[in-house]
Parts: C-alpha cells; sequence; structure tokens
C-alpha cells in the first residue's frame, strides 16, 4: 500500500452538551496534526466525513475544518458520504490523492452530531440508508431493517437470543475500559438477555441492547505518504484497504450472507497475503448484535449458520482467540455516523502501536477492520501493521 496513519485524534462519543459539528471537528482536527508531529502548513489535502441526513441544519460542512488553523485555508478540501461506512470512504478518498501524487499528508476528519434531533426524526434520517421503495414502511427506522434480517436468520438457523445477549454483554464489557465510550457500564449478559422496563424489545427480536447507540462525537487521522511516514513519530501502514460495493434492495440479495462483507475479507487477505489467524483483533461493525454474528461468518470465523455458536464460546472476547471489538464496538462506544470508520482506524493505530491504554490487546501485530454503510451494501476493510 502506500499511505500510513502517522497521528490521530477521538473525541469522547456521547450526548455532548456545548458541542457543535464544527467544535467537534476542530478539537480532532487540531490535535491529530500536532500528534502526527506536523504543522497545519504541512497538510496538503483535508476530506471530511460527515453523513448529515438531516441532523445537521449546517449541511455543506467541508470548510469548517479549515476553522483549526489559518494555514488550512486554501487547502483543497471534499466532503463523502457512504451512509455508516462514510468514515472509510473519507479515509479511501484521501488515500487516492497520495497514490495519485496529489498529496503527502491528507487530514481525514469524520463527525456527527445526532442527539441534538428528536428521536423520530433520527430513525427516518437512519432509514434514508436503506432503499426506500422497499423498506419506507418498516416501522422503527434502520432497527427496524435490522430486526427483519434477524427474525429472517432466527428463521434459518434457529432462536439465537442466547448469542446476541453475549456479543451485547461482551461489547458494553470492553466498552468499560474505553474513555471515549459513550457507556461505560458493564450491563451483564442477563440483563441483555432479558426483555425488561429498561430493556424493551425495539424491532423483531432485538432489544434495546441489541441496538448501537445515538451518539454525537469525532474522529480523525493523518495519512502520510509511506516513504515519508518513516520519518514520522509512528506509522502504521495499510497492509490492505478494500472497498467492495452491493446492491441497496436486500431484495436482491441473500441478506443473510453479507456476501459484500466476505468479498471485502477475502480481498484484504489476498492483497496483505494473510489469514484470518494471523489478525491479533478485528474492530468490526456490529450496529445491530445481529450484524456482529453474521459478520462472524462473513469473514470465516465461523461456518455459515455457526456465528451464534462461536460467540457463546467466549473465543472473541478480549482474552480470546480473537479479540472482535476490544474498543466496546458500536454497541458500547457509540456510532456517530460520519465518525465510525475514522474511529475504527485511530483506535486500531492506538492498538498497533501499544497506545490503546486499559482496551490494550497485548501483543497486538496485526490489525483487521471492517466498517460499513447501510446493511451490507457499503464494505470496507482494512487491514494494518505498525512498520514504525
Amino acid at each position: 500500500m502506500t499511505a500510513s496513519i502517522t497521528g490521530w485524534a477521538h473525541s469522547k462519543f456521547g450526548k455532548l452538551e456545548g458541542e457543535t459539528v464544527e467544535s467537534l471537528i476542530v478539537g480532532v482536527a487540531s490535535n491529530a496534526i500536532e500528534h502526527a508531529g506536523l504543522e497545519a502548513g504541512d497538510i496538503d489535502e483535508i476530506v471530511l466525513g460527515h453523513f448529515n441526513a438531516g441532523f445537521s441544519q449546517q449541511d455543506f460542512t467541508a470548510s469548517l475544518v479549515l476553522q483549526a488553523d489559518d494555514r488550512l485555508r486554501f487547502k483543497p478540501t471534499t466532503r463523502v458520504e457512504n451512509a455508516c461506512a462514510t468514515g472509510s470512504a473519507a479515509i479511501h478518498q484521501g488515500m487516492k490523492s497520495i497514490k495519485a501524487g496529489g498529496a503527502r499528508n491528507v487530514l481525514v476528519v469524520g463527525v456527527e452530531q445526532m442527539t441534538t434531533t428528536p428521536g423520530r426524526q433520527i430513525g427516518e434520517n437512519l432509514k434514508k440508508a436503506s432503499y426506500l421503495p422497499e423498506d419506507a414502511d418498516i416501522p422503527a427506522g434502520f432497527a427496524g431493517v435490522f430486526g427483519q434480517i434477524a427474525h429472517a436468520y432466527f428463521q434459518r438457523h434457529g432462536d439465537q437470543s442466547d448469542a446476541l445477549a453475549m456479543l451485547a454483554a461482551k461489547n458494553h464489557k470492553n466498552g468499560v475500559s474505553n474513555p471515549y465510550a459513550q457507556m461505560r457500564k458493564d450491563l451483564g449478559y442477563e440483563f441483555c438477555r432479558n426483555e425488561s422496563e429498561k430493556n424493551p424489545f425495539v424491532a423483531g427480536p432485538l432489544k434495546r441492547t441489541d441496538c448501537s447507540l445515538v451518539s454525537d462525537g469525532a474522529a480523525a487521522i493523518v495519512l502520510t505518504e509511506l516513504e515519508a511516514s518513516m520519518q514520522a513519530p509512528r506509522a502504521v501502514m495499510f497492509r490492505a484497504a478494500e472497498h467492495v460495493q452491493d446492491f441497496l434492495p436486500m431484495s436482491k440479495r441473500d441478506i443473510l450472507l453479507f456476501e459484500g462483507c466476505e468479498e471485502g475479507w477475502k480481498r484484504a487477505f489476498k492483497n496483505a497475503g494473510v489469514g484470518l489467524d494471523d489478525l491479533s483483533f478485528v474492530e468490526t461493525h456490529d450496529c445491530f448484535t445481529i450484524a456482529e454474528l453474521i459478520e462472524y461468518e462473513a469473514m470465516g470465523l465461523a461456518k455459515r449458520g455457526e456465528g451464534g455458536a462461536l460467540a457463546m464460546s467466549g473465543e472473541t472476547a478480549k482474552d480470546g482467540r480473537l479479540p472482535v471489538n476490544p474498543s466496546g464496538g458500536l454497541k458500547a462506544k457509540g456510532h456517530p455516523i460520519g465518525a465510525t470508520g475514522v474511529s475504527m482506524h485511530a483506535l486500531t493505530a492506538m492498538q498497533l502501536c501499544g497506545e490503546a491504554g486499559d482496551i490494550q490487546v497485548d501483543g497486538a501485530t496485526l490489525g483487521g477492520i471492517f466498517n460499513m454503510g447501510g446493511a451490507a451494501v457499503a464494505n470496507y476493510v482494512s487491514i494494518m501493521e505498525r512498520v514504525r
């Protein structure tokens, strides 16, 4: 590959009082540049990932990054989006500029402010990432879409309620140690497994603990051309960075297979020259617990229909054979749409540099990332390794 991550910054995720889209962007942009050991003038290009879809009244947001430092003025700056994979789309845009020789250092920022939007409108905004001619009447917003997926999976492979509760409990336990996480509380398996006033059913077999959180937050990374990154204080190289786009209508594919996710991992392993067993950990897109379960199967960690058994085995716990979501994942960390993909890459870089604090995976040398937009429509897989 042609680029490394040489610096990063991450805001806390959650309901952030007193923050705006602008203030979130400015905070992480400044900190990421400083962390990379650079000056603002060293940045050649800026890419902002911001989904919005109605969450922010300010809809032309690319130039807000320039508010971080006057020396960013006149730098080429673009906003991109690809639903819940918006952050990864921004990273890929930056990597393409470096590969083409148009930039040496690219600042990538991901941001979203969701909590200032009324609850009903949040659901409508998120549903815009589905295929409205087929999905517009599904109740409960995007949770309803994944509720249907969970119901179909249960019909094909049996009731997986125990497994979904185990996944939720695992990620909440991991999130306790993540200072950036929105929910730092170990809810425990029993709470996640049982319906209660605090954990009602939301859509189909999915309860509140099966659904990622509505969040504000931002993250930023600095991408540096590979050769130049060897002079940086730290450098985490992309061994692979794959993007696979699938059909938007669920009716055109077997939605229980997440075939775009599977294809993304296959390409990444091939191009990186590694296999699943070489990974030290994975950060995967658990927007809903059923998504993480199916992703186990799509990445080859479990056979089709056996993702639930793997979840119950403890092999993906932080001290398991392959830790999955040591950060707490979207489930505990939060899911500010435009920031999520950048956050996953920043946290992976932290892990590989031994700077992840209490969420550190011992001896981490190779990290995998899967970030998706929609119901396995936009699929991004990265495999990363520290080189400096």
